[in-house]
């Protein structure tokens, strides 16, 4: 509210106020202007067509736009409402192919704000990034996913420790481990006589074998694996 007439008054002779006594009045703001490309998205005069005090707007853009600075405006205390949003159409370049990949994304001669692209891998590859990607505001992509190499191992017989099960390596991982995937190989401390375990993850295409690890020819039956052996957290 805001006083309507002036804020003293005397009592006169007469026995009357003079001036008048004011009187509080509601502030009020006229609709928002509504910028261009854009589209009112909620609005809810408060009394006839004008909006009261701290009453609330808020803004949409049409398709291909985005919108820049705030999309919801206030009336204020001045009887007007606070900055108005920009639309602005957006365009994204094509994305790129990843090596190895596949991208797909709208057969169309131009790319614009909330397109979306979805990407995928060949064979043996692991995509490193999200599925699907999406055309931002500022014109670019909102990741750029790559395909990474699985990789082959050199270690032919070891019981592993995967995703908290211990599997046999060469079952599990016949066709090679793929990017990301994480292994945690068994090893002996030969002074405690017990075992432990030391990671290891496939990095495009990578694996490094702890040096810890020590793999048992067939022959050398009589021998215990690491991971026979009872743990050092038991000592």
């Amino acid at each position: 509210y805001y006083l309507n007439g002036t804020n003293a008054a005397r009592c006169t002779e007469e026995g009357k106020w003079s001036p008048e006594l004011p009187v509080c009045a509601p502030i009020t703001c006229p609709p928002p202007t509504v910028p261009k490309f854009a589209k009112l998205k909620m609005y809810k005069p408060s009394a006839g067509n004008y909006s009261l005090y701290q009453d609330t707007a808020v803004f949409d853009c049409l398709p291909h736009h985005a919108i820049f600075g705030n999309d919801t405006v206030t009336c204020t205390a001045h009887g007007n409402w606070t900055e108005l949003p920009e639309c602005r159409e957006v365009k994204c370049p094509f994305p790129l192919r990843p090596e190895n990949g596949f991208v797909n994304y709208p057969a169309k001669p131009l790319l614009f704000y909330k397109d979306k692209a979805t990407y995928g891998c060949h064979d043996t590859y692991t995509l490193d990034g999200p599925e699907e990607v999406e055309c931002t505001k500022l014109g670019n992509w909102s990741a750029q996913p790559s395909c990474k190499a699985s990789c082959k191992l050199s270690v032919r017989k070891a019981t592993v420790l995967y995703q908290g099960e211990r599997v046999k390596l060469q079952e599990r991982f016949k066709n090679g481990m793929l990017h990301g995937d994480k292994v945690s190989f068994f090893c002996k401390n030969k002074e405690k006589k017990c075992s432990y375990t030391e990671e290891a993850q496939c990095m495009d295409g990578t694996i490094e074998i702890p040096k810890c690890f020590k793999e048992h020819s067939s022959f050398a039956f009589w021998k215990t694996d690491a991971w026979d052996v009872k743990p050092c957290s038991q000592e």
